[in-house]
């Protein structure tokens, strides 16, 4: 998530948002920064996993800055952007005359990563050999230069992320299980933005003040409404959509503008990761299913029916006090009509 990026601020280096942003105030984010502070300090290689947009290079940042390398520099290779024909060379340099244009020589990412931290984006793109290559990194600390004929010795902290689930590339044969163990050696989990919906209000605070400063506009707080849309939406694209959603806002001033997006038909619900080696808490994770499937038709016939409970009531063909209870039930933040910001709709929420 580029994009997610401040100015300086309170002891955060500059680049990075406060930690209050960064981790929130759910209690799983609260524990990922306890568990973050412990691995930021060792030198083992870290893989952070989580759903695209949820800040994995955000965090893989803080990691960096937080680590005793933080003076070395921060390199970071997205894999999937660089044709796999170009990508050993850019990782690992070339010597002068190894291929057809090498008028000279030119070190890769890895050599300038030295003695700082190594960031290898969607590292499941990566091609299978130079998987074998990056495992020896690993195994011995050194590499070889295309058309070189010596090794190069590093001092490299490596960091990994992904948005897939790397074990199931092991089982088609697109990704080394040796490799997988190399780099997994500390995991750390993304939750997406649905998953901390108590962080939303935060969010949009501090993405409002750096874009109204980044292209000196004054957009104001956002309504009731709004955010009530915000918080009852499921963020397919996370913490980026927001951010973009926001961005948008800032310079188009108008809640029109972003509101119909969070009122367009979201996915259907995606299973959270199941650690299939250990205890599945079957239970847990139907009722959390159904209580998710639950909101979203509640949602959907509370804005079909203009938020008017007892016509929503009788169009889900259940009684009205089953529906309060629902509506606590789920979470759900109503539009409040009593306080209007002077922007955007203001919808009441009658019985």
């Amino acid at each position: 998530m580029q994009d997610f990026i401040g100015g300086q601020l309170s002891g955060i280096p500059k680049g990075l948002p406060p930690e209050s942003i960064i981790f929130g105030k759910t209690s799983t984010m609260q524990q990922l920064q306890q568990r973050v502070e412990k691995v930021a300090a060792a030198n083992v290689p870290v893989l952070i996993q989580g759903e695209s947009g949820t800040g994995k290079e955000v965090l893989a940042k803080y990691i960096h800055a937080r680590s005793p390398w933080n003076s070395g520099p921060f390199v970071k290779v997205n894999c999937p952007a660089i044709p796999g024909t170009l990508l050993e060379s850019e990782l690992f340099g070339y010597e002068r005359g190894a291929f057809t244009g090498a008028y000279g020589s030119k070190p890769g990412r890895v050599e300038m990563a030295n003695r700082g931290t190594l960031f290898l984006d969607e590292i499941s793109e990566l091609d299978p050999s130079l998987q074998a290559k990056l495992l020896q990194l690993l195994q011995d600390g050194q590499f070889c230069r295309i058309g070189g004929q010596e090794e190069t010795r590093v001092e490299v902290r490596l960091l990994c992320a992904t948005n897939h689930q790397l074990e199931q590339q092991i089982e088609t044969g697109a990704f080394r299980q040796d490799l997988f163990y190399r780099i997994n050696v500390v995991n750390i989990h993304l939750p997406p933005l649905r998953e901390r919906r108590a962080d939303i209000p935060d969010l949009v605070e501090y993405f409002l003040a750096v874009y109204n400063e980044r292209f000196g506009c004054s957009a104001g707080p956002v309504s009731d409404h709004l955010m009530s849309l915000m918080q009852n939406y499921g963020w397919p694209g996370n913490i980026r959509q927001l951010e973009n959603l926001i961005k948008r806002y800032v310079i188009l001033g108008s809640e029109e503008a972003v509101s119909n997006e969070l009122l367009e038909v979201e996915p259907t619900y995606t299973l959270p990761e199941i650690d299939v080696e250990g205890s599945i808490p079957f239970k847990k994770l139907t009722r959390q299913a159904i209580r998710e499937l639950e909101r979203k038709i509640i949602i959907k016939a509370l804005q079909a029916n203009r938020w008017n409970r007892k016509q929503t009531a009788k169009a889900l063909n259940i009684s009205y006090r089953a529906l309060l209870y629902k509506i606590r039930q789920v979470s759900l933040s109503p539009p409040d009509s009593r306080r209007q910001s002077g922007k955007g709709p203001v919808v009441s929420y009658p019985n």
